[in-house]
């Protein structure tokens, strides 16, 4: 018997300069507030959402996007205050377990504001958000589009 059972293991680099000082790009992360507004965004109806910021903490965010279930689970494992964010988590899509990751956020200060560098190293199973290696193309462009959503919250604070 044959398994139609898949699995597809990708890296992908991400990075974003943002005109807004370092302290405001790490509560676009840390504080559950700011991170609501572009985690998921307005599009996104919340079925249940939990933030517990801390090293062992959980973030949850559960709801639907067009029609469809997004069940989105993390652990975070390792938090420097200011400079680094590293968490696992679970994707899935409509019931089924898409995908798990494991994701590292670096902030560096620049002269104009913040660089972020964010390295997701990832599975993508049976196919879920598309076969082989267009499944992590779809997550990391998913990773893109949310990271554009951070600018004008903390570009526009003042």
């Amino acid at each position: 018997m044959t398994s139609t059972r898949t699995q597809t293991h990708a890296t992908f680099v991400v990075e974003r300069d943002y005109a807004a000082p370092l302290e405001r790009v790490w509560a676009a992360f840390a504080d559950a507030d700011v991170k609501r507004q572009w985690f998921g965004g307005p599009e996104f109806t919340d079925v249940e959402f939990s933030e517990d910021f801390r090293v062992g903490g959980t973030a949850i965010d559960n709801g639907t996007i067009g029609g469809h279930r997004s069940e989105f689970r993390a652990s975070y494992t390792d938090i420097v205050e200011h400079e680094r964010i590293v968490y696992t988590y679970d994707m899935w899509a409509d019931g089924v377990h898409a995908s798990t990751s494991i994701s590292t956020i670096v902030l560096e200060p620049t002269d104009t504001g913040t660089h972020l560098t964010i390295t997701e190293q990832g599975v993508y199973l049976d196919g879920v958000h598309g076969p082989g290696a267009e499944a992590a193309a779809g997550r990391e462009q998913g990773t893109s589009d949310l990271l554009d959503k951070i600018a004008p919250l903390v570009e526009a604070a003042g």
